[in-house]
């Protein structure tokens, strides 16, 4: 069974908190979770269920209200059921008490988005702590050493990523939140799901919906657009950006400025300002993911 990531939210008496479980396919792998949570007091605020069959792969998440009082007793229950079931379970909750949100920076070759992250953490913009930094290249690790966080390397020789690696090092530094900040990797689904409920933070750089894909800034200019723009979004597992989208920034150009500038200005100011504005909604719990839509949390600090 994986680690149980435990972290405790309170609001008065109550707490929310999420639970996820991913593991093989059975029958009633729901029922003891959801009976115990329940059985306990916890009110559900939102449940999901995936079977994918192809993959014979089960998916929940549950994010549920309770009394405080109950948080010791409702995490052994979760780890007495995953040790049962075969599942990886994780406990998480939003906001963790006496302690900042921890963050899990993630990069590829890109060095002005993640040092935009980093700075703004150092400068109390964004009011969480750097906790770790994760890459499949080994392009910023010198950045990682600059500001004094620990550096994993996850990628291979091709720079394919060790994606079991990656989750045993989330879990290892208790991670509240993912930061994609130009991973050019895409998470297989279990992965989203072990840290489903909106944890995982992306920032692609397009406009989203309208240029998705790999080359945004390209697609946008053969579009002759004026106006270009990075979006910041939750990583929802099996679903496209849309309606998860947390924070969009754009820049404008005039008639027949280079494909070169553009990409230029999107990378090295509009993408590092759209990420550190989206991470800092989250962190200040401005906006939350519900049901696969963002809405107003007005919990704000």
């Amino acid at each position: 069974m994986e680690k149980v990531s435990c972290n405790v939210s309170r609001w008065g008496t109550k707490m929310e908190i999420v639970v996820t479980a991913v593991g093989p396919d059975n029958v009633g792998l729901a029922d003891p979770i959801i009976h115990e949570l329940t059985t306990q007091g916890a009110s559900i605020a939102e449940i999901q269920m995936y079977d994918h069959d192809e993959a014979a792969v089960f998916a929940m998440l549950c994010r549920v209200n309770i009394d405080s009082a109950r948080w010791e007793s409702i995490r052994t229950a979760m780890q007495s059921i995953g040790s049962k079931t075969g599942l990886s379970v994780r406990v998480w909750t939003p906001t963790p008490p006496n302690r900042r949100a921890r963050l899990a920076i993630c990069a590829t070759y890109q060095e002005s988005t993640p040092r935009a992250v980093l700075q703004a953490v150092a400068d109390g913009i964004i009011r969480a702590d750097a906790t770790v930094m994760i890459g499949n290249r080994k392009k910023c690790e010198k950045l990682a050493i600059e500001f004094g966080v620990p550096w994993h390397n996850i990628g291979r020789d091709d720079g394919s990523a060790d994606d079991e690696r990656f989750v045993e090092l989330l879990d290892e530094y208790a991670v509240d939140y993912v930061v994609l900040a130009r991973y050019m990797r895409v998470l297989p689904p279990d992965t989203c799901w072990k840290f489903a409920g909106g944890r995982i933070i992306n920032l692609h750089h397009g406009l989203l919906p309208s240029f998705p894909g790999f080359r945004p800034y390209h697609d946008a200019f053969a579009a002759r657009m004026l106006a270009y723009g990075a979006t910041c979004h939750f990583i929802v597992p099996e679903l496209d950006a849309g309606n998860q989208t947390i924070h969009q920034s754009t820049f404008c150009v005039a008639p027949g400025t280079r494909i070169e500038q553009i990409v230029h200005e999107g990378q090295e100011v509009n993408e590092p300002r759209c990420l550190v504005e989206g991470v800092r909604r989250v962190v200040d719990r401005e906006v939350k993911l519900h049901f696969h839509r963002i809405v107003a949390t007005f919990e704000s600090r």
